[in-house]
């Protein structure tokens, strides 16, 4: 398999074939992010060539020896088909419409057991696709998109140099639900700065509440040195919020979702981790969360982050 520098993807597709349509990111302008600075490039698509080769290569799973073993480790007769691809890649979706249906295409050709196709986006991604586009990009099988939307709060977002606004994101998703196409946000705590948390998780929940996400996957935002979010923070001109505020935050976004949606902070960004269904987890999720809060030393918080090496 083809794969450059660092593979991310969420949590819910660890099932998923990791097919490498693109490495890096088309923006690349977000003050808080280091994914991808061990590339030595921006973004790069992958050749169709080297999809192909690696779709070829994916036709041996049910064959393979050591799935085989696997299975029968498992107490199962064979290896399970590969039903869904999640394309790598910080923003695969800003591939043009064509080239997207290629790589569908080539996917239906390979591994026909393969019924979805997924990958990260970005608001302005879903915005250089028309409406039909879209809609023939589900009947394709793209579905459950995995948009990093980090917060809804304009100014944080501002800051950041995200690239879009609040009503961008409830604009653009709303033409996704349109389409038929259904997506995951994530969302990081701490990105609306000290003092600032919960009314940045309040215009986020208010952003959220306008559309129909699958599900809020939460990250606690951590700041490293080679972040230009680190060199704004030496300048003095923004302040990183406390662990336990960023529970707060979290709390808060909880409290004012009005959409049934799955809710979970999952990742290693989170030094607990929780997840439920809203509205019917609320009360337990609320709880878990205040008992970090009442119980939990900021210092023995701050002590994680700071020794976190990697997302």
């Amino acid at each position: 398999m083809h794969y450059t520098g660092t593979i991310w993807r969420p949590p819910y597709e660890a099932s998923s074939l990791l097919l490498e349509a693109t490495a890096g990111c088309t923006h690349h302008k977000c003050k808080f992010c280091t994914l991808y600075n061990d590339l030595p490039f921006q973004f790069r698509m992958s050749p169709l060539e080297d999809i192909e080769c690696d779709l070829q290569e994916a036709q041996l799973w049910s064959t393979d020896p050591i799935s085989m073993l696997s299975a029968r480790l498992q107490g199962i007769p064979g290896p399970e088909p590969i039903r869904r691809a999640f394309l790598t890649g910080a923003n695969p979706f800003v591939l043009k419409y064509k080239r997207l249906m290629a790589i569908a295409g080539l996917i239906r050709k390979y591994v026909p057991s393969i019924t979805t196709v997924g990958c990260f986006a970005r608001v302005t991604d879903v915005a250089l696709k028309s409406d039909e586009e879209l809609a023939s990009l589900h009947q394709a099988g793209y579905d459950g998109l995995t948009i990093g939307i980090e917060t809804g709060d304009d100014e944080a977002l501002q800051f950041m140099n995200k690239g879009y606004t609040s009503a961008d994101l409830v604009e653009q998703c709303r033409r996704l639900d349109r389409a038929g196409i259904h997506y995951s946000f994530f969302y990081l705590a701490g990105i609306s700065g000290s003092g600032r948390g919960e009314a940045g998780a309040k215009a986020t929940a208010n952003a959220c509440s306008q559309v129909h996400p699958t599900r809020i996957g939460v990250n606690m935002l951590t700041v490293y040195p080679d972040s230009a979010l680190y060199q704004e923070i030496q300048r003095g001109s923004w302040r990183e919020e406390s662990e336990l505020e960023k529970y707060r935050e979290i709390r808060t976004l909880l409290e004012n979702l009005k959409i049934p949606v799955k809710f979970a902070a999952l990742g290693a960004s989170n030094a607990f981790q929780l997840q439920g269904t809203l509205p019917e987890d609320r009360e337990a999720l609320s709880a878990a969360l205040d008992k970090i809060i009442e119980t939990v030393r900021e210092d023995d918080l701050r002590e994680y982050r700071v020794n976190l090496r990697h997302l």
